[in-house]
């Protein structure tokens, strides 16, 4: 049953996203801005013309695994990759970082790039624990490990933020469910990307794209 639930809601994710990828514009060295994007009426010296307001995270405040928090404001110059998790996941978080990590050591020396790791188990998932679960992990010192209210980190994951979902379901093992896709975000809040994180050649294919951002810097 869990299989299935898992199956479904990232069948659902990823073909929404699909649809989305056509959304925003770009070239073979561009990649798009994925989201609902909105036209609105703009005035400019005397004359009315039209912009596009495209789709962003929305603000937020996290704190990491060494206490120190964390914000839309901190990351205004850096790309960054996000994913959902938590620390004592019996299912699909082991993969997802096995596979982030290959990234993270990749851009371990990249200034301008980092990850956030956000946890769906606000209560257990303390900064001492989340700082324990880095080090045992050997996560580069760009991986930021954060812990939110449950409300806000549950609201970012989704359509209006990540195109990612992440819920409390008490009747399956851990007693929460999240989806496994990394979500690729430029310095303008922006969302250039998104991967299943359960597959290495995903990663690698995130890998890539980084490097095409951090390349239009």
């Amino acid at each position: 049953m869990q299989s299935f639930q898992f199956f479904t809601s990232w069948s659902l994710l990823f073909g929404t996203l699909i649809l989305y990828s056509c959304v925003g514009q770009g070239n073979d060295k561009d990649l798009p801005i994925l989201g609902e994007n909105e036209i609105v009426s703009v005035e400019k010296d005397g004359k009315t013309a039209t912009d596009t307001i495209y789709h962003s995270i929305p603000a937020f405040r996290f704190v990491d695994q060494d206490s120190i928090w964390v914000s839309n404001d901190d990351l205004a110059d850096k790309i960054y990759l996000a994913d959902f998790f938590f620390t004592r996941c019996p299912t699909i978080c082991p993969l997802l970082a096995k596979n982030m990590l290959i990234i993270a050591k990749e851009f371990a020396d990249e200034k301008r790039f980092v990850i956030l790791s956000h946890t769906i188990d606000e209560k257990h998932d303390t900064p001492a624990v989340l700082s324990d679960y880095a080090q045992k992990l050997g996560a580069p010192s760009n991986w930021r490990f954060l812990n939110g209210p449950q409300e806000a980190v549950y609201h970012i994951a989704g359509k209006d933020g990540y195109f990612s979902y992440a819920e409390e379901t008490p009747d399956i093992p851990g007693g929460f469910d999240h989806s496994g896709a990394f979500t690729l975000v430029d310095t303008n809040g922006h969302v250039r990307g998104v991967y299943d994180g359960t597959r290495e050649e995903e990663a690698k294919k995130a890998i890539e794209d980084i490097r095409k951002l951090l390349a239009q810097l």
